[in-house]
């Protein structure tokens, strides 16, 4: 496989620049992420046969879980998981000018990522909001592909056809044509590179090369590879605090290498579905779009301030209101522990003192009872002063107040 041929480009996509009607930030409201039929994963008939459960996500028919919950994220902590993700969208954008369109289009400046890169970046909003939060890979010296999640495919496809439209760039939507298998968890490496089938491009598809390739691979780092000589694009990347690879190749492929790395796997991997990514993702304090994510939150405001790069040279879309910065006395985002084994969810107030009369002062984005730490963790949005790491709070859990605790992020670190 030669570089930049998977995803493939133009051929056998659909291709976006042309169609008639674009997005912009006055009609995004519009946008329907949960249309009205629903999707399956290529690996859907895999997943049935396994027993999984499933859940609508975005318009997609899911795995939820498979058997347990906690027995499914405690694999990914302690050996390894086996994720399917190819509800993500994944776009291409391809050009002498991509790096630069880029560079306007995103608040990151990914004409500084190297081939084989990646980068976490975000689409913002001209109102300075947050429209979705994106991986993106530098496939090509000419070749990006953005990571988009799965309820904003359409939108963040749209909204790069139209900032992108003053370049010589070209964007193609290759969702269809992409499916994405997360291998998860300390044992993913072993896992991987014992599973048959493995290659890089050229003669001979050499399997050592590959291993040396998989093992050598920094985080946020890619290679193109092959599986039974079918283009595969290996990334050190995930969404779990965990190290683990992300597996992106062509639909009809991808139950064949999930069957591989299960049965390579064999006691050490089983199958984890969006419940347990949901919990090891929080306990790794990771945003999820929807829920930390908005296009009302600026990123400084979710601990995100980094990833806009206001020194980088030019405009680009938000910059003037990511400048201004967010309403005074707008919440921030920030950590709460607890004790017990109650845990606060999405929707819970937040208050400084246990007074039934008390006002609330924030608001949990996302809360569990950390399978890994044992008690309580949440995400919330808290009025600034009470931000500082060692402020004492509480979570008001149907009716009661539970003690809490401001904590820095994230709550799980792998060792």
């Amino acid at each position: 496989m030669t570089e930049g041929e998977f995803p493939r480009g133009p051929q056998g996509t659909r291709r976006i620049r042309d169609q008639e009607n674009s997005v912009s930030d006055h009609d995004v409201s519009d946008h329907d992420p949960n249309p009205a039929f629903e999707r399956t994963s290529p690996l859907d008939a895999v997943h049935r046969a396994a027993g999984a459960s499933f859940t609508d996500f975005a318009g997609w028919q899911m795995p939820l879980r498979y058997d347990s919950d906690l027995a499914e994220h405690h694999a990914v902590r302690r050996s390894a998981g086996l994720f399917d993700l190819s509800h993500m969208g994944e776009i291409l954008v391809v050009g002498p000018e991509a790096a630069a369109a880029l560079d306007y289009a995103l608040a990151g400046r990914l004409s500084a990522i190297a081939i084989g890169q990646a980068k976490y970046s975000l689409l913002l909003a001209r109102t300075g909001g947050i429209l979705d939060d994106l991986v993106v890979y530098r496939t090509g010296e000419d070749r990006f592909m953005v990571v988009a999640n799965a309820a904003n495919r359409d939108l963040v496809a749209e909204e790069l056809r139209d900032r992108t439209a003053p370049f010589e760039a070209e964007v193609y939507d290759e969702s269809d044509d992409v499916a994405l298998i997360a291998l998860q968890g300390p044992a993913s490496l072993a896992i991987l590179t014992e599973t048959p089938g493995f290659g890089v491009p050229g003669p001979g598809n050499d399997v050592e090369d590959f291993r040396e390739q998989a093992a050598a691979l920094k985080y946020y780092r890619a290679f193109p590879a092959q599986f039974q000589d079918e283009p595969v694009y290996v990334a050190r990347t995930g969404y779990t605090g965990e190290d683990g690879f992300e597996l992106y190749l062509a639909p009809e492929v991808a139950p064949k290498l999930w069957e591989a790395l299960a049965e390579t796997g064999g006691s050490r991997l089983v199958p984890a579905g969006l419940a347990a990514r949901d919990t090891l993702r929080l306990e790794a304090g990771m945003p999820l779009y929807g829920h930390e994510l908005d296009r009302e939150t600026f990123p400084v405001q979710a601990g995100l301030g980094r990833v806009v790069a206001l020194a980088k040279e030019g405009d680009f879309v938000g910059r003037t209101a990511v400048e201004a910065g967010p309403p005074a006395g707008a919440r921030v985002l920030v950590g709460l522990a607890a004790e017990g084994r109650r845990a606060a969810r999405a929707g819970y107030e937040v208050f400084d003192d246990a007074g039934a009369d008390a006002a609330a002062r924030g608001t949990v984005t996302s809360g569990v009872l950390s399978p890994t730490l044992g008690h309580p963790v949440a995400l919330a949005y808290v009025d600034p002063e009470l931000a500082e790491p060692g402020t004492a709070l509480f979570l008001d859990v149907r009716g009661t107040r539970i003690p809490a605790e401001v904590v820095r992020l994230p709550f799980y670190t792998r060792a």
